[in-house]
């Protein structure tokens, strides 16, 4: 089973991304900010660090540098609601896929699917 850390600062967010990601037949390990993530990224294994961009103490940009150091073969998915930011990640971390605010549910899991290369149907509509 692929496993996401989800870095969200915003709770309802976070608890809607896990549940959508959860039914889709994803493992998800959520948490509230990026100092949150780090140690589990140096203890676990993950396949995808999907993380906001604007959030307290650290920044998503930030934990996805560290994290690439930890966990050279993670992949990425920022999402955020701010064009500019949106800039910054892509520059910063172009391999990494970036999916701006709003966003249906149904996208998000694509862009997850495509990520991984799974074909599975997803119960989201």
């Amino acid at each position: 089973m692929i496993r996401i850390l989800l870095a969200e600062d915003d709770q309802v967010m976070r608890e809607y991304l896990t549940r959508a990601l959860e039914r889709s037949g994803y493992a998800v390990t959520p948490v509230d900010r990026g100092t949150a993530a780090l140690p589990l990224i140096e203890t676990e294994r993950f396949d995808l660090l999907l993380t906001d961009i604007v959030m307290p103490e650290m920044d998503g940009i930030e934990l996805a540098q560290k994290a690439a150091e930890i966990a050279p073969d993670l992949r990425v998915m920022f999402i955020t609601g701010f064009a500019a930011v949106t800039l910054k990640a892509g520059k910063t971390m172009p391999q990494a896929r970036v999916l701006s605010k709003p966003f249906h549910l149904r996208d998000l899991v694509m862009e997850v699917d495509r990520m991984f290369e799974t074909d599975h149907v997803s119960g989201l509509n």
